[in-house]
């Protein structure tokens, strides 16, 4: 009965086949959804909140003096040596944070286009910010200005441009954090608190929001969720302001 079937059947297979063939990787379906994208922007959250925390944990050591601080900096270019080449490992870590950087940055935006897509009509008489508290209206404008200081905070301490920072010395973290922080370059000191205190509100929502984008949604810990992301946040901002301010006055000289 091979003859009853329909002419071109046979051939109309192949394209069906090749169609099913051209299908994306499941993980690319899966960043493409909102799940997906939820799920990404909680990961690389969780990643840079740890990078903020040890970051921040170094930096302290500029209060043991500049013999510790300026070993810790050299410790880190010489992890797994001869495994690894000196900054191997150190390059491993800044390479893995960038990609953790541009997915958060590229999962929020497309999040939020996604957002809009399903929502085409805005919200009638304004949009009430009766359940949406500070920290997450801001989120977007805090995380660009972040973004901003974090380029910044390179060329002033760690790449060390003439033109950001004149008085740069390379192997030199203390020196380098005293003269950014000196009294006679106090609007440095200015930008360093107002963006570690935006950089606060950021951590605070993206901490209390990266559980439920995780599907660790319960209201039974909403309370301990609440006080782990004012604790950390505060945490990180405190640590952080401390330095410049601690410079400025004298604490640390």
């Amino acid at each position: 009965m091979a003859s009853d079937s329909q002419p071109g059947q046979g051939a109309g297979s192949v394209p069906a086949i090749r169609a099913r063939s051209r299908r994306r990787f499941w993980l690319a379906d899966y960043y493409g959804s909102a799940v997906g994208k939820k799920s990404v922007m909680a990961v690389t959250g969780i990643v840079l909140l740890g990078f903020v925390f040890v970051h921040m944990l170094g930096n302290l050591k500029i209060y043991t003096g500049a013999a510790h601080l300026n070993a810790y900096s050299a410790y880190l270019r010489t992890i797994a040596e001869p495994i690894f080449p000196n900054s191997g490992v150190l390059w491993i870590v800044r390479v893995g944070l960038i990609l953790a950087f541009i997915f958060h940055i590229h999962s929020a935006y497309t999040l939020t286009l996604l957002n809009r897509k399903a929502r085409p009509i805005p919200y009638q008489g304004g949009r009430s910010y009766a359940a949406a508290n500070y920290a997450a209206r801001t989120m977007r404008w805090s995380g660009v200005i972040v973004g901003l200081f974090v380029i910044f905070h390179l060329m002033d301490i760690t790449w060390g441009w003439h033109v950001v920072h004149p008085g740069f010395e390379s192997g030199q973290p203390y020196h380098n954090l005293l003269q950014s922080f000196s009294r006679g370059r106090w609007p440095v000191s200015v930008i360093y608190i107002v963006a570690n205190v935006l950089l606060g509100i950021h951590i605070f929502h993206g901490a209390w929001s990266l559980f439920q984008s995780l599907g660790w949604n319960n209201p039974r810990f909403n309370l301990w969720r609440r006080y782990f992301a004012i604790g950390f946040a505060a945490v990180i901002v405190i640590g952080n302001i401390s330095i410049p301010i601690a410079v400025l006055t004298g604490v640390v000289s």
